[in-house]
């Protein structure tokens, strides 16, 4: 048995966003949203994923969007890459989608609340360890959340989860090993088929539900997203050299070479640890400590 990898985004919006997911995206937003309490108790599935649909460019950053059974609004975007201001692109969505509920002259008591779920396969807030981060309005000095508080940005960081099969308990683990593992699978492991959506997620992602056309598709997705992916990571890497060469001199192929394998995250984390550096010695040193994770 082989599986899809769900954080294709093609792949992703089949298994979350068909109409046979309700089910399947109820559980799984149980457990982003409301650590795994059983609060969403139906939802309809907004533009849903239809089987044959061909997805070659994403025509929008959307992959599933869903109105609750309290009127509520959850966007959801799979982002396997940063891109530049991708943190702003994040916020620009929930807005947008927030206003446009609205036509002009309408009354405001008629906004629903809007949920954006953002996973990534990159690290975005390297000042928490923690997989899944929460914002809402609160006032700055003492905490207490705003009046009216209908806006919400939750983050999922797949690289730092961290967790073996044999360590997740939780939905919410179940969930996040599910993204990041699935693809590496060759059966479904019994902790996965305790909860019955993940199995159906599971056995959507079989790769023997895919007509040879959908699974083109998917491979082609899955090297345009792994391009794009690449060619971020080669244009830090570039800038980060550059600004290592006019600091230290020119940085030998020796040093450089090191640097094809850093991931995007290292590249970011070196980028905030050159300001401390203060000579070659301090690279080499990080680099060399790099070798050891």
């Amino acid at each position: 048995m082989r599986f899809i990898n769900p954080k294709i985004d093609y792949a992703f919006k089949r298994i979350f966003g068909s109409d046979q997911s309700q089910d399947i995206l109820i559980s799984f937003l149980n457990a982003i949203i409301y650590n795994g309490e059983n609060t969403i108790k139906s939802l309809t599935i907004i533009n849903p994923y239809t089987p044959g649909q061909i997805i070659t460019l994403k025509e929008t950053y959307l992959d599933v969007k869903a109105v609750l059974q309290d009127n509520s609004i959850v966007i959801i975007e799979m982002q396997i890459a940063t891109t530049t201001a991708f943190d702003k692109r994040v916020a620009y969505n929930l807005s947008k989608t927030y206003a446009n509920q609205l036509d002009r002259g309408e009354r405001y008591h008629l906004l629903n609340p809007v949920i954006a779920v953002t996973i990534t396969d990159f690290i975005m807030f390297g000042e928490t360890e923690k997989v899944v981060t929460k914002f809402v309005f609160k006032e700055e000095d003492e905490s207490f959340e705003y009046k009216s508080n209908v806006l919400k940005l939750i983050f999922v960081q797949l690289p730092k989860f961290q967790k073996s099969l044999a360590e997740i308990q939780t939905l919410i683990d179940k969930w996040i090993y599910f993204l990041k593992e699935t693809s590496y699978l060759e059966t479904i492991p019994e902790k996965l088929g305790e909860v019955p959506e993940i199995e159906r997620a599971l056995n959507i992602a079989n790769q023997a539900n895919f007509s040879l056309e959908e699974l083109d598709q998917v491979d082609r997705r899955g090297m345009a997203l792994q391009d794009e992916r690449g060619r971020i990571t080669a244009a830090k890497s570039e800038i980060l050299m550059r600004q290592l060469n006019k600091r230290f001199g020119e940085i030998s192929n020796q040093i450089s070479r090191q640097f094809d394998y850093l991931s995007a995250t290292d590249l970011d984390n070196l980028a905030e640890a050159v300001l401390d550096f203060n000579n070659l010695e301090d690279l080499l040193i990080w680099l060399e400590e790099r070798k050891s994770f």
